[in-house]
């Protein structure tokens, strides 16, 4: 089996059919999750066995630390990096609470640079790919999701900068910027209204999104790209 894929947020959503599509690409995976349980669920349900479920808060240092000490030493080192944990408290600006905006900050961006800084140990030596899942509202801005939006932007110039830093090692790192995808983050959306706005009428699914994620990993020259998967919406914004 090639060297495992590790994926952050793995129990749901993008993540997890980023998980499934990986597994049926014969590659070993540990699916992460704040939720242990979970986390173990989803690493079981992956076809061809031997995959694991870890629990972190990618948010906090020393549980990333930990997280890839026990990859290391179960799973050896790693190939591939996605990062689909993420979280939103959406509201206005006026109306934002210091202690969710740390909280956004520290997990869609904070984590993804904790995650990507321990990965790269166990990468300079052998190379890799991180896919990094941004958001379109980080490409293009969107009203009441300004805090969200600065996360992901962030995350943008952080995954250009770092491709630029690890080149040279056979690393490559990219994003993905999903538009409206139907996971837990969009379910209590207005479809209707928002539908209309998006060129081939519909929201996305996980597994699209899982494509475009295993395009990047796979392909050899490319990194530090920024990939929409968005339907069309942003040439509607």
């Amino acid at each position: 089996m090639s060297r495992p894929g590790v994926v952050f947020g793995g129990s749901r959503g993008i993540g997890r059919a980023v998980s499934q599509l990986l597994a049926q690409r014969g590659h070993r995976v540990v699916v992460v999750s704040r939720n242990k349980e979970a986390a173990q669920a989803a690493a079981e349900s992956l076809p061809g066995g031997e995959h694991l479920g870890l629990s972190c808060d990618v948010s906090k240092e020393e549980e990333v630390q930990r997280t890839f000490e026990v990859i290391g030493k179960t799973c050896g080192t790693v190939g591939y990096l996605v990062n689909a944990a993420g979280i939103n408290r959406d509201a206005l600006l006026l109306r934002s609470k210091s202690e969710d905006m740390v909280s956004v900050l520290h997990t869609n961006l904070l984590g993804s640079m904790l995650t990507c800084r321990a990965a790269l140990r166990s990468m300079l030596s052998h190379g890799g790919a991180i896919v990094n899942i941004g958001s379109l509202v980080g490409v293009k801005g969107n009203a009441g999701q300004c805090v969200y939006s600065a996360s992901k932007a962030g995350l943008e110039g952080f995954t250009r900068s770092l491709a630029k830093e690890v080149a040279a090692r056979n690393i490559r790192v990219n994003l993905v910027a999903p538009g409206f995808i139907q996971t837990d983050m969009t379910a209590g959306l207005e479809k209707e209204e928002l539908v209309k706005r998006i060129p081939l009428g519909r929201f996305g699914e996980p597994t699209e999104v899982s494509q475009a994620v295993l395009f990047l990993l796979e392909s050899p020259y490319i990194t530090g790209q920024i990939l929409i998967v968005d339907g069309g919406l942003q040439l509607a914004m």
